[in-house]
Order: C-alpha cells, then structure tokens, then sequence
C-alpha cells in the first residue's frame, strides 16, 4: 500500500508542477507573438490543461499525503508537515486566483481573434496579475516539495 500511495503522490506532484511550468512557459510564448488566434488557442488550452492536470493533482495529491501521514502515524505538528501543508493552501488560494484570471484572459483572447483585433487593455492587465500570482504559486509549490522530500525539523 505504502508503495501505490507514495508512487501516485510523486506522479501528480510531478504534474501538478510540470502543468504548471509548461502553463506558463506556452503562455509567455503565445503572448509574446501578440497574435491574436495564437494566444487564444493557448489560454483555451492552458485552462483545459489546469482542469484535467491542476484540478486532479489537486485532489489526489492531499488524499494520499494524508493517506500516507496516516500510515505512519505521523503527528499532525511535525513542523515540515504544517509548514508543507501551508505552502500547499497558499499555492492553492494563489492558483485559484490565477485560474479566475485564466478564464477571464480566455474569454477576452477568444474574442479579439474572433473579431481579428488585438486583445485589449483588460487582457493585459490580467496577464500581468497573472504572472505576479504565478511566480510566489510556483515557489511555495516548489517548496512544498522540497519540505516534503527533505522532512527538516524547522522548529
């Protein structure tokens, strides 16, 4: 059992921050061409990619870390836990957030290719949103991570 559950914890941690590098890698991209159609496709795909990879890594991820402190009768205030376990609601909250942007940028780039303008000033704006709720969301992923494979006494 321990096994499963710690192989399937480190397969959607991998994806749950490879969807998320590989988000934000084809999105600055496809901004960067300041094409139209091209940064619609991406924001269309970089949200179907959030639901099918984000969403479960998000879900499976904290059943089988639970799943797994449980095994080992691990005490709910060992410091890296708590500190992990914090990362990983912030990095949630601030994914969250972005994700909200994410529809939004979507819904704009869908329209400017639709109309063969350029997207608008709202667009970015919440490209920029985006990016600064990205950077600390990915640290505190990363983080998270790093605690949980490290297991450091921080207090």
């Amino acid at each position: 059992m321990w096994f499963w559950l710690k192989a399937t914890h480190v397969l959607f941690a991998m994806l749950y921050l490879g969807t998320g590098l590989g988000s934000a890698y084809y999105k600055l991209r496809a901004y960067a061409s300041r094409d139209p159609q091209i940064i619609a496709f991406c924001d269309r795909e970089i949200v179907r990619a959030d639901w099918i990879f984000t969403v479960s890594s998000g879900v499976v991820m904290p059943v089988t870390g639970l799943a797994m402190v449980s095994l080992l009768q691990l005490p709910w205030k060992t410091s890296w836990l708590v500190a992990a376990f914090a990362l990983y609601v912030l990095a949630g909250l601030l994914w969250l957030w972005a994700a909200a942007l994410q529809l939004r940028m979507r819904r704009l780039s869908q329209s400017a290719a639709a109309s063969g303008t350029p997207v608008d000033p709202a667009y970015h704006r919440a490209h920029r949103q985006w990016l600064l709720l990205g950077f600390p969301a990915f640290v505190a992923a990363v983080a998270t991570v790093v605690l949980m494979v490290a297991k450091p006494t921080l207090w």
